[in-house]
């Protein structure tokens, strides 16, 4: 029976699943079903951004609803596209249901969704990737590699910027996976110590990655002696972390760069601040200038050597923990809205 899981926009706990219905293909389509997606914070930030980024256009949901997208694996289950045959399979940008019908136009190693309704949408997020077998790496793949995209991109800013002359780089939220990505790659550039925010909770964790120089707690951070002047990189999308950080530092913080909302349920938009006006970060704005920056091939192999260094450290300190069904699908989604998955774990979910 196909399925879409839908929260309520209004009220992210409210969710449930509904019966779906699968269209016939029309002449090209092709109908994915979904496999197996990974739930991290970053599919929490999807939902809360999503009216204002646009993320619940990608997979329309009934009014007052929206289906959150997800990283993972789908196979074909029918096609209508010459390229495209039955049983192969595709990593990409899901919805959270159990299948997907799409609008195939081939690209090199995979396709891109051409659907009319995704076409106004960063197209980032239509690429779809064959795979040809599992190496072992696939859960890695879904949990990590969506993240650390940003993560690289947003180092390469800092580096494009001379780290905007910073002697500190504060990221809150320092346990989210994002953020972990960001100080792996900070801590081997060098130039600037990277310091840590988080919750008590969190402290062992974070200072036991190895890669921040200095872990801080949030009712620290007034008085932690941090060398300025410094940027913040801002996961937590909380007002008042936002409000302390720029009245801490003021003219001193030289950058403050928005990203993500884990705190989602605190308060946003801190009013006037003293220090820069902070700026959002999205990710495929980046890519493109990199892709058009680098040429044909540039960027896949910058990525690719980072992302090979950082996925092979991360079974260092990622648990991935996989659960299947329905039932594991709605408690891991709770789980993770409400900050009550650790941040070592790596939370997979099969489609049954």
């Amino acid at each position: 029976m196909a399925w879409d899981f839908v929260v309520d926009k209004t009220d992210l706990r409210h969710a449930e699943f509904r019966p779906a219905t699968l269209p016939d293909l029309a002449e090209g389509e092709v109908r994915l079903a979904v496999e197996s997606f990974a739930l991290t914070a970053n599919n929490i930030t999807y939902a809360v951004f999503g009216e204002a980024m646009r993320y619940w256009d990608f997979f329309p949901a009934a009014q007052g609803f929206g289906r959150v997208p997800v990283w993972g694996f789908a196979t074909v289950e029918a096609s209508n596209h010459p390229d495209i045959a039955v049983g192969q399979r595709f990593y990409g940008y899901y919805p959270m249901s159990s299948h997907l019908t799409v609008l195939p136009r081939k690209t090199r190693g995979g396709f891109a969704d051409a659907a009319p309704h995704r076409q106004h949408l960063a197209a980032v997020y239509n690429q779809y990737a064959v795979v040809a077998a599992d190496d072992g790496q696939e859960a890695h793949r879904a949990l990590l590699q969506p993240l650390f995209i940003t993560a690289f991109l947003i180092d390469d800013l800092f580096d494009e910027h001379a780290m905007f002359g910073a002697q500190s780089i504060i990221l809150s939220s320092a346990s989210s996976k994002t953020a972990i990505g960001l100080a792996f790659l900070l801590k081997q550039r060098g130039g600037a110590q990277v310091v840590g925010l988080t919750s008590p909770r969190n402290v062992a964790f974070v200072e036991a990655l190895g890669f921040y120089d200095q872990v801080v707690t949030y009712d620290d951070l007034p008085t932690a002696p941090i060398a300025a002047p410094a940027v913040f990189v801002d996961f937590a999308g909380d007002a008042g972390v936002l409000g302390a950080v720029h009245r801490r530092f003021g003219d001193d913080l030289a950058y403050s760069c928005l990203v993500g909302g884990t705190h989602w349920e605190a308060k946003r938009g801190a009013g006037d601040l003293p220090g820069p006006k902070p700026i959002l970060f999205f990710a495929p704005d980046r890519v493109k200038k990199r892709q058009e920056d680098w040429g044909p091939g540039g960027f896949e192999s910058r990525y690719g050597a980072a992302w090979s260094a950082f996925v092979a450290d991360a079974a260092r300190w990622l648990k991935v923990e996989t659960g299947t069904g329905q039932d594991a699908i709605a408690s891991t989604y709770l789980a993770v809205l409400e900050g009550r998955a650790g941040p070592e774990a790596g939370c997979m979910l099969v489609v049954d």
